[in-house]
């Protein structure tokens, strides 16, 4: 299948290079020239524009920071709207606003062009490893069709339902991991605070109702004291914000989420944003410190 990449981030490149492994052609484009180097070395098509990619594509997965990032590529100039052949299916895997991925696919299906809102979660690990949780959203013989790439690059793949259901669900992931990660912290701290050694206090919570995948990788991540980036705290940050939107335009209530929200606020504003988000560690110790 001819596949085309756009962003070759943390995610990005190692989505893109699962799939030349799994056999596929892929053409791909990045702002920064020094990301395509990876996948140029692995065979990849470099393109020189969004369009370009799009022309020798049947499919083209895009995978950004946020909705004005996806408007860019898909609608802008030299976008891949610009260069698309009746018929291509754009799935954009980035986490944006129900809403915005919505008003793109409307728009691009203006031009000839099916969108599916395709968003992952697993972070970097899930994406090296090929073993991505994907939702998808978007026409279903679309989806049928895109199925081949996106088992390249995931584990578990779940059609949800028209445009927008994948941003959907995962907004909901984002709530699950947000609040899920700020207690995980927050009773490791307790426990610590209380002069209980953590690590047997998260073994013990493991074997309970309490377990989780949150509290059995980044619970382990904290107790390492690793911060290394895998999902930045920006990335969380812009996430909650996306479901405090969602939910404001609803009319619902979403408390729990706001909390976790203004953490990350604080966290980023504090200049730990490019840490990985499990660092909201450190923010609950600096605050139980007093500092």
């Amino acid at each position: 299948m001819r596949i085309g990449f756009i962003g070759l981030g943390i995610m990005g490149r190692p989505m893109a290079l699962n799939l030349i492994g799994a056999g596929h052609e892929l053409a791909v484009w990045s702002r920064r020239e020094a990301s395509l180097e990876p996948l140029l070395a692995a065979g990849a098509r470099g393109c020189r524009s969004a369009a370009e990619v799009a022309a020798q594509s049947e499919i083209v997965i895009s995978m950004v920071a946020d909705a004005p990032d996806v408007e860019q590529v898909t609608l802008g100039p030299q976008g891949v709207a610009e260069g698309a052949a009746a018929g291509l299916i754009h799935v954009d895997m980035s986490t944006i606003a129900p809403s915005a991925a919505r008003s793109i696919a409307e728009r691009l299906a203006a031009r000839g062009v099916s969108m599916l809102d395709a968003p992952v979660s697993g972070g970097e690990i899930g994406a090296v490893q090929a073993t991505l949780t994907i939702m998808v959203g978007g026409e279903e013989a679309a989806y049928e069709r895109a199925l081949p790439a996106l088992g390249a690059m995931g584990r578990s793949v779940t059609y949800i339902g028209a445009s927008g259901a994948g941003q959907v669900t995962k907004a909901c992931n984002q709530i699950l991991t947000g609040v899920g990660v700020l207690m995980v912290a927050e009773a490791l701290n307790f426990a610590r605070a209380s002069g209980v050694d953590p690590v047997r206090v998260r073994e013990a919570m493991l074997g309970g109702f309490a377990g989780s995948k949150v509290l059995e990788n980044h619970g382990q991540r904290m107790l390492d004291r690793n911060f290394k980036p895998g999902f930045k705290a920006w990335m969380h940050q812009k996430d909650m914000r996306i479901v405090l939107d969602e939910a404001h335009r609803l009319g619902i209530m979403t408390p729990t989420s706001a909390i976790a929200a203004q953490l990350f606020n604080v966290l980023v504003g504090g200049g730990d944003g490019e840490q990985d988000t499990i660092s909201v560690i450190k923010l609950l110790e600096r605050m139980s410190a007093g500092e």
